[in-house]
C-alpha cells in the first residue's frame, strides 16, 4: 500500500488557498450574473452592486473613502500605475524619483524604464536588517523629486519599514512630492491604514491574503494626480480602462473583509509558528543566518541563508519530503542569480545562493513547523557532505 506523503505549503507568498467565503462571493458572476457593470439595463445591476460592495470592503481595510480605491489586475500593475502614472502626471514639476534598493522588481523595473524618457531615480541603501533610514530619504529629496516609493514590508526578508516617518519627511519637504508604498506582501497580515501611514498611494495583492488571482488593489488619495496606463473607457473613475473582472473583484472584496476582521487572529496564530522555526533552525544547524529584522518583521515571513549549499537543492530535497518552500521572490524564482535584496543587506553572493524563504499561512500549524525542523537538519547535512566547499572548510584549506 502506497503511503501518501504529507504536504505542507510554506510558500504562501507565491499564492494562498482561496477561502470558501471568497469563492462564494465570486460564483454568481461566472454564469448567472454575467452582465457588464457599465450597462444601464437590468443585467448590469448585480455586477455593479458587487463592484460597489467590493470597493467599500477594500476601503474599510485601508481606512479610506470608497472612491479612493481602484481595482487593477494584480499588485504589479498597481505598482506600475503608481510609479508611471504619477511620473507622467507630474513630469512638468520634475523627473526625480526615490526608491529603496530592496523594492520588488515591479517598482525597480518601472523606474528603470522611465530613465529612457529622461527620468532619474535614486535607490537608497538599507542596513543589515533591511531598514531604510528616514534621514537618507530626507537627504535624497530634491526640488525636482516628484515621487518616493518605499515598500511597506519586504517580500523576501519581511522587514517592516517606518512608512509613517518617511511619509512625514516626503510631505514636509514642501514640493508636493507623492508618497507610495508597496503593501503587496504586508496587506492582510499587518495594519495597512493609509491615514496612519500617511501615504498618497498604496498597492495590494488579494491573492496573497486568500483572495483570487487576477485582481489587484490600488489606493489613490483624493487629489493625487496620475495618468492612466490603459486608455479606453470610463471604468475605475477614468483611471483604468477595460471591462471590469467582476468575479475577481468580488472575491478581492471578500478577502479584504476577512482580513479586516481576522488581522489580530492571523498574527496570533502565525507568530508562535514563526518563532519555533526560527529558534529551532538557528539552534540545530550551524552556520545558518536569519535575514531581516528578528522583531520588526511580518508574522508570516522567515528567510535564512545556509552556508555551503544552494537554495535550489534544499528546495528539491524538501519538496521530496512534502514541504514546499521558495528561495527568493516567486516573480524571480527562475532567475539563476543572487537576490538583489540579500545583496543590498550585505549578504555575500556565494552565501546568498543558499537562501531559503518560508512564507506561512493560516493553514499551517505547529505540527507542520515541527515536521519541517525535523526534516531540515539531515537534508542540510547530506547536501553539505556533497559540497566541495564544505569539505574544504572542514579540512581548513
Amino acid at each position: 500500500m502506497e503511503v501518501k506523503l504529507k504536504t505542507i505549503n510554506f510558500d504562501h507568498f507565491a499564492a494562498t488557498k482561496m477561502r470558501p467565503e471568497v469563492k462564494s462571493a465570486m460564483e454568481p458572476f461566472f454564469i448567472e450574473e454575467y452582465g457588464n457593470v457599465q450597462s444601464i439595463h437590468n443585467l448590469g445591476d448585480a455586477p455593479r452592486e458587487a463592484l460597489d460592495k467590493a470597493r467599500v470592503q477594500a476601503a474599510s481595510l485601508f481606512n479610506c473613502a470608497s472612491n479612493e480605491v481602484i481595482f487593477t489586475s494584480s499588485g504589479s500593475e498597481s505598482n506600475n500605475l503608481a510609479i508611471k502614472g504619477a511620473a507622467f502626471a507630474r513630469m512638468a514639476q520634475g523627473k526625480h524619483i526615490i526608491v529603496s534598493g530592496i523594492e520588488h522588481f515591479s517598482v525597480l523595473n518601472a523606474v528603470k524604464s522611465l530613465t529612457k524618457l529622461g527620468f532619474e531615480f535614486t535607490a537608497l541603501p538599507v542596513d543589515k536588517d533591511g531598514f531604510v533610514n528616514p534621514d537618507d530619504v530626507k537627504n535624497a529629496m530634491r526640488k525636482d523629486t516628484i515621487l518616493v516609493s518605499i515598500t511597506h514590508a519586504s517580500n523576501e526578508i519581511g522587514t517592516i519599514q517606518n512608512i509613517k516617518a518617511i511619509s512625514e519627511i516626503v510631505h514636509g519637504f514642501g514640493n508636493g512630492a507623492y508618497m507610495h508604498t508597496d503593501a503587496n506582501t504586508s496587506c492582510g497580515f499587518i495594519e495597512t491604514d493609509v491615514k496612519e501611514l500617511g501615504v498618497d498611494m498604496l498597492s495590494a495583492a488579494p491573492h496573497r491574503f486568500y483572495g483570487p488571482k487576477g485582481a489587484g488593489l490600488f489606493y489613490l488619495k483624493k487629489g493625487t494626480r496620475i495618468m492612466p496606463l490603459i486608455d479606453g473607457g470610463v471604468q475605475e473613475f477614468g483611471r483604468r480602462a477595460g471591462t471590469e473582472n467582476v468575479a475577481a473583484i468580488a472575491g478581492a472584496g471578500a478577502a479584504c473583509e476577512l482580513a479586516k476582521n481576522e488581522l489580530n487572529k492571523r498574527r496570533e496564530h502565525l507568530l508562535p509558528i514563526q518563532k519555533h522555526i526560527i529558534d529551532t533552525v538557528l539552534s540545530s544547524i550551524d552556520e545558518v543566518y536569519l535575514n531581516g529584522s528578528r522583531t520588526n518583521r511580518l508574522p508570516n515571513n522567515i528567510n535564512f541563508v545556509i552556508k555551503y549549499i544552494e537554495g535550489e537543492s534544499i528546495l528539491m530535497w524538501l519538496n521530496n519530503s512534502g514541504i514546499m518552500v521558495a528561495s527568493g521572490s516567486a516573480c524571480t524564482s527562475k532567475i539563476l542569480k543572487s537576490s538583489h535584496v540579500l545583496t543590498a543587506i550585505g549578504v555575500d553572493a556565494a552565501l546568498a545562493q543558499g537562501s531559503l524563504l518560508i512564507s506561512l499561512g493560516e493553514d499551517n500549524n505547529m505540527e507542520d513547523a515541527k515536521y519541517f525542523t525535523e526534516q531540515l537538519p539531515p537534508i542540510v547535512q547530506k547536501l553539505r557532505e556533497m559540497s566541495p566547499l564544505y569539505e574544504e572548510a572542514k579540512s581548513g584549506k
